[in-house]
């Protein structure tokens, strides 16, 4: 099955009614049709918790790791679905980064608190700690995590899953993720992997920038690979298969942070994320974030054209200007800034992290004395020091980004025995949940 370029999805109308969270009927999705509008639509494992495996948490003390992407496919959050069932017994909640309804801005400090609708406590994962400790896990038999994550490396909310699932190895308690999609198709994995001496919360383990994978499969990944211990169930979200972008699966959209407005925005994201490091702009504070880049000393122009001639496939490069309007980063705020706008015209052939390294190195050489590094941070979402140190040295993208083969094959060995769902394209059903 071919997919359409983004735009001609926008033409046809069928991305305009993902942008406004419209949901295709739940159903089981087993023998869904090629074409995404006439699919019966994905469940997320929240729905198939609550319908085939209650027997996991039935008659248990639970508690769930979420945030406000925690909903079913007509958009109820699993926290209601849970406090309501009668055969479970919700006791408490964690949220990560960005809190549990996904408005504080990146790298804010989340508090504890209630929640106004159940009194259930609401442990922060993003504040004092960053792992549940056994005195929030006292009494919980089953913790599970419900969170829609972006497909990339950085995105912090599969290291707050991988926190919680080992807090609950070392307490005994059953860890059971209820999966979703991953949105940005499960096929492709891309970018450079992580060497350890960089590892953080923005980059915990040896994985790419795009890593291909849904949060189930990385929970496999990280207990198989990287010694996560613990008794591990994955609730696998149903009818979902790799080759699917966010729109073909019938679910709502949910911001997963407030600089993730939209599919485009996270289609770049492994690329463009790599520019927090830079003194750039990477729209924060507009309503395309990382969509964008751009300074007020560039040419937007001039880096369009430099851009378009290095016939990258499946993405277009536009002139732009921008003002950001109180952006999380800090970056220009209220002072126009010129620059591109990066175009998705095929996801399927798009490589994000290849695009993001020319990036660098085109705004690296036009920015001259203008141009910074935030030294510290870029290395750790680049998982490396070379990549920065290549570009200062004057290399160009293809040296930079020729080095990324072995490891990648290596992770893509590795990748291939936790995977859960088929690729429909290409007919092949490349693992299962034991």
């Amino acid at each position: 099955m071919r997919r359409q370029s983004i735009k001609l999805r926008e033409r046809l109308g069928f991305l305009s009614l993902f942008l406004l969270g419209a949901c295709g009927a739940p159903g089981s999705g087993a023998e869904a049709a090629d074409d995404p509008d006439t699919s019966p639509g994905v469940r997320p494992g929240i729905e198939v918790l609550l319908t085939d495996s209650l027997h996991l948490i039935y008659g248990h003390r639970v508690a769930l790791v979420t945030n406000h992407t925690g909903i079913d496919a007509e958009g109820i959050p699993s926290i209601d679905r849970l406090h309501e069932d009668p055969g479970v017994t919700l006791v408490a909640l964690f949220s990560p980064e960005h809190g549990i309804r996904g408005t504080a801005e990146a790298g804010v400090r989340v508090d504890d608190e209630e929640d106004p609708d159940t009194g259930l406590p609401i442990h922060s994962l993003y504040g004092e700690t960053l792992k549940p400790t056994p005195e929030m896990l006292q009494g919980v038999e089953a913790l599970l995590f419900d969170i829609q994550d972006i497909g990339t490396r950085y995105y912090t909310y599969v290291y707050t899953m991988a926190l919680a699932m080992e807090a609950a190895g070392e307490e005994g308690i059953p860890f059971i993720v209820l999966d979703r999609p991953n949105p940005i198709d499960g096929v492709r994995f891309q970018g450079n992997v992580l060497d350890p001496e960089f590892a953080s919360f923005v980059g915990r383990y040896p994985i790419p920038m795009r890593h291909g994978m849904t949060p189930g499969e990385l929970a496999r990944l990280f207990r198989a690979a990287f010694a996560v211990e613990a008794e591990l169930h994955v609730v696998p979200a149903d009818g979902w298969s790799r080759e699917m972008l966010f729109p073909d699966t019938g679910l709502p959209w949910r911001a997963p942070s407030p600089s993730m407005p939209d599919l485009e925005s996270a289609l770049h994201y492994p690329g463009t994320c790599l520019f927090e490091g830079t003194n750039l702009s990477v729209g924060r504070g507009t309503e395309r974030a990382f969509q964008w880049i751009g300074a007020p000393w560039l040419d937007g122009v001039e880096l369009a054209r430099r851009m378009g001639a290095h016939g990258l496939p499946g993405v277009r490069f536009h002139p732009a200007r921008f003002i950001p309007s109180s952006p999380g980063d800090g970056k220009f705020d209220g002072v126009e800034v010129e620059g591109i706008r990066l175009e998705v015209t095929d996801a399927e052939i798009y490589d994000p992290t290849l695009v993001g390294v020319e990036l660098l190195v085109e705004t690296r050489r036009m920015s001259g004395d203008h141009w910074s590094w935030r030294a510290d941070h870029f290395d750790l979402l680049a998982g490396t020091d070379e990549l920065r140190q290549g570009i200062e040295a004057g290399l160009e993208a293809a040296e930079l980004t020729e080095r990324w083969a072995p490891a990648l094959d290596e992770f893509g060995e590795l990748r291939a025995a936790e995977l859960i769902y088929p690729d429909r394209s290409t007919e092949e059903s490349p693992g299962s949940d034991p």
